[in-house]
């Protein structure tokens, strides 16, 4: 007989378990965490392009 191939709900379904805690971010909050990032990468450009 062979293994059973259970593909019921896991527990774990929610959960990032090789996230740190203190680096998680509410799904509410992930876009205003990209936007800064985003506008950071931007002024990091524009910053490289007037010093030249």
């Amino acid at each position: 007989m062979g293994r059973d191939n259970k593909q019921g709900q896991s527990s774990n379904k929610g959960s990032l378990p090789q996230t740190p805690k203190n680096q998680k971010i509410a799904p509410n909050k992930a876009k205003e965490e990209f936007s800064k990032e985003f506008s950071d990468m931007i002024n990091s450009v524009a910053e490289k392009k007037s010093k030249k």
